[in-house]
């Protein structure tokens, strides 16, 4: 599947419409349009991109509702959804405090619905394979004091490896990003001096490195540039064919990024979901579990005020964390847990519609 910042979407009722037809000269039209569904804007996460496209063509061939989905990064979501561009935003992060009250203040309560868990692949362009890196040469990489492939602290952790003397060229997101704050979570867990120096957050200044924007621009520079480095979730570095790198977990065992190992790290935080689903579970425990790993959300407002595009919000939230999870694992992303759907669903049903609570 190839992957594309904007979903194109069948637009339905236009050509009868454009052209006069016959149909809506004898009223027949109307009864058509009176059928047409309503078109649900959303925009966010390039994270979970893949998995929307497949996930939002399948509910408008079941449902005729046309979704169209910008994937602009996460930051960009919650900015969107915080001024009405959209009806929903999409993001890898949960929204802070900040973000919070200014959504509060345009438009009351944010629900946070998590929809899928994923794996942030560390992609490489070197001539080797299975290179092995843990949580302190990947904090060095990215603090710029790691600068060749050949240094002493990745060569100890690759014996017998003939490693390159090529300069890293580090990539990063240049724009708001939840697929940094995963990363950036994770090394503020294993990394002292980045948790002093720079810290967790989607949006940070970068000590090294060059700038992408989305997935798609940073795993395509990381595919561009030999030596190159970068993160982006797993089905990036599977469509692109780039390489990564097996990270040390916490039980000290060497793991490629995996739809199991990202199940593995979830399946904690699924029993422990404290009561807003905004769970961060980098660097979890278990053999298997792959060490960045997170959830995503899809972010509405709590209180729906139009009767007709509310229900459509809710009925898709509903398809995409119930039905919609069969897609996920052939796009390289964990299925929700059946505990983590309930919560979803349980969630879902606090959204009001037109005053109205939902039912189902």
């Amino acid at each position: 599947m190839h992957i594309k910042g904007l979903i194109v979407s069948v637009l339905f009722g236009i050509l009868p419409a454009a052209c006069g037809s016959p149909q809506a000269a004898d009223g027949q039209g109307a009864s058509a349009t009176a059928a047409q569904k309503t078109r649900l804007q959303g925009a966010g996460s390039t994270f979970d991109m893949p998995l929307f496209s497949k996930v939002f063509e399948a509910y408008q061939q079941q449902s005729g509702v046309q979704v169209n989905y910008q994937s602009i990064g996460s930051g960009g979501g919650v900015q969107q959804l915080t001024v009405k561009t959209v009806d929903f935003g999409a993001t890898d992060f949960p929204m802070n405090d900040e973000q919070t009250k200014t959504a509060e203040a345009a438009g009351g309560p944010v629900v946070h619905v998590p929809v899928t868990m994923g794996a942030v692949a560390i992609g490489y362009n070197l001539p080797i394979d299975n290179l092995k890196l843990d949580g302190a040469t990947l904090s060095g990489i990215y603090l710029g004091t790691i600068t060749k492939w050949n240094d002493s602290q990745i060569a100890a952790l690759n014996p017998g490896t003939k490693l390159p003397s090529t300069p890293i060229a580090v990539v990063h997101r240049s724009d708001g990003s939840g697929t940094t704050f995963i990363l950036t979570s994770y090394l503020s867990a294993v990394s002292p001096e980045w948790k002093e120096k720079v810290g967790a957050s989607g949006s940070i200044k970068w000590p090294a490195g060059i700038g992408a924007k989305g997935s798609e621009g940073l795993s395509g520079q990381v595919n561009n540039t030999p030596g190159g480095i970068g993160y982006f979730e797993l089905s990036y570095a599977k469509e692109h064919n780039i390489k990564s790198a097996l990270l040390k977990n916490a039980a000290g065992k060497f793991v490629e990024p995996s739809v199991d190992g990202a199940a593995a790290a979830g399946a904690g935080a699924a029993a422990n979901m404290p009561p807003d689903l905004k769970a961060v579970f980098v660097n979890a425990p278990g053999d298997t579990s792959y060490p960045i790993s997170g959830f995503s959300w899809i972010v509405v407002f709590k209180n729906q005020p139009d009767a007709t595009k509310g229900k459509e919000i809710v009925d898709l939230l509903n398809y995409t964390v119930t039905q919609g999870q069969q897609f996920a694992a052939t796009l390289y992303y964990a299925p929700l847990p059946k505990a983590v759907q309930d919560l979803d669903l349980k969630a879902i049903k606090s959204i009001s519609v037109a005053g109205q609570q939902t039912t189902h």
